[in-house]
């Protein structure tokens, strides 16, 4: 996909439905004593192998075109007879693996030659510690897994500051233990919003879930006695996602209006309004919608931020940081070297080869402001990277993208969006 260049913006678009919460909703769902209906769930690649892992699993699933109908199996799950591949979704895996310990038998969980490189091996030594028999049938700590035995009750202790995932795993899991389950973390935790979402969502559906301690150390408590009860459930627009779009009208100027997105979410990607405000733009909240505004006048600046609980932003305000007029240092991100791909090098390498000058740390990236030209850019496999790219392409011209249907993974129609909103570009 080859991007041209286009002046300041003006566009209205709608937010694609959230993934996080389309996984978290089938499975959770899955394991309710009952059906339950998901409305305006995100049919993308990843959310789809979800929904093929838990059918695999024995759930009774019908996915139609405005809503999942999910006939819930009261956490009685059946162990397939062959091993479920779950390609190059890494939330499935990571959220099936605590999940798969409620099935009759073993369970043998796989996916792509990238997933298999990817660490479980903190949720592992986790599960296995507390009784579960867990195996690494390849590489140690990393998929593919033989999953066996019962979910534990009683003190869970776990590494948070490679993924949220793990702790989310532990927690859907949790109402089907023989008692109550209490998950605390260790380390730095990393994405802690996740895990407020996936609490959301289990609250959603009936569970009962107290949170204890500070940010640094806190605990889960989850009880055994409240059950996930059949639910109608809405599926929220997804920050991540339009996260592109506030980042088109911040990059090239103008404005961007985006609708169906709750302003009081519990997504940590929603504080990318406040970075790009920090950077010179301005936010106007409306009863539908969310309007963010740059005068094309009036340069961006750069940042300095921690972004460790956000981490699916990164990339997309790297591309802001890119054109601003002076140096952007963003931390916390050392756990985007595990991501679909290493997200770290891959922005360092696609900024420089379309010019720009960037530094990258263990747990920081620096970018200094540099004039830039178009250049072709391979995101690796990497939805991310090619969707933040071509929203600097606006800006640039003469980028392209290969591999460009990778944004199937999480935004089926992003190029379709993009050119209309690039077709339509007109002075504000």
């Amino acid at each position: 996909m080859t991007i041209g260049r286009c002046g300041p913006v003006c566009f209205s678009c709608s937010a694609p439905p959230s993934k996080s919460y389309t996984h978290r909703a089938l499975i959770i769902a899955a394991l309710a004593d009952g059906q339950s209906e998901i409305i305006g769930q995100l049919d993308a690649d990843d959310t789809r192998m979800t929904a093929r892992a838990l059918m695999q699993l024995g759930v009774r699933l019908d996915w139609c075109r405005e809503n999942i109908r999910v006939q819930g199996t009261g956490g009685h799950l059946k162990a397939p007879a062959e091993e479920i591949n779950i390609q190059d979704s890494g939330t499935s895996m990571r959220l099936l693996t605590g999940v798969s310990l409620l099935a009759d038998g073993p369970v043998v969980l796989t996916g792509s030659a990238r997933m298999q490189e990817r660490p479980l091996g903190p949720l592992i030594d986790t599960l296995n510690n507390a009784g579960a028999k867990i195996t690494s049938l390849k590489n140690p700590g990393c998929p593919p897994v033989r999953i066996d035995g019962a979910f534990p009750a009683g003190d869970l202790y776990v590494d948070g500051s490679i993924s949220s995932q793990f702790i989310s795993s532990l927690l859907i899991a949790a109402p089907y233990a023989d008692n109550d389950v209490h998950i605390h973390l260790t380390g730095d935790p990393v994405s802690l919003p996740y895990i407020l979402m996936t609490i959301d969502s289990m609250r959603a559906f009936g569970a009962e879930v107290f949170v204890e301690g500070d940010e640094k150390e806190p605990v889960f408590t989850v009880s055994s006695q409240k059950r996930y009860k059949p639910q109608t459930y809405g599926i929220e627009g997804d920050f991540s996602s339009s996260s592109y779009w506030f980042a088109l009208a911040a990059i090239c100027g103008g404005s961007a209006t985006i609708s169906g997105l709750n302003p009081l979410s519990a997504q940590g990607d929603r504080r990318l309004l406040e970075i790009l405000v920090n950077m010179g733009c301005t936010i106007t909240e409306k009863q539908e919608s969310i309007i963010l505004s740059r005068d094309p006048g009036v340069l961006l600046k750069g940042i300095e931020v921690n972004m460790a609980d956000c981490p699916d932003i990164v990339q997309t305000v790297c591309m802001v940081a890119a054109v601003s007029s002076s140096p952007s240092r963003i931390t916390g991100v050392h756990h985007l070297r595990i991501k679909e791909s290493d997200r770290i090098w891959a922005i360092a390498n696609g900024l420089t080869t379309l010019g720009g000058r960037v530094e990258t740390e263990e747990d920081a990236i620096v970018i200094y402001p540099a004039p830039l030209h178009g250049g072709i850019i391979h995101p690796e496999n990497d939805h991310r990277t090619a969707m933040s790219f071509a929203v600097l392409g606006c800006f640039i011209g003469d980028v392209t993208i290969l591999d460009a249907g990778c944004v199937t993974k999480s935004y089926p129609g992003f190029w379709e969006e993009l050119r209309r909103i690039w077709q339509n570009a007109v002075l504000c």
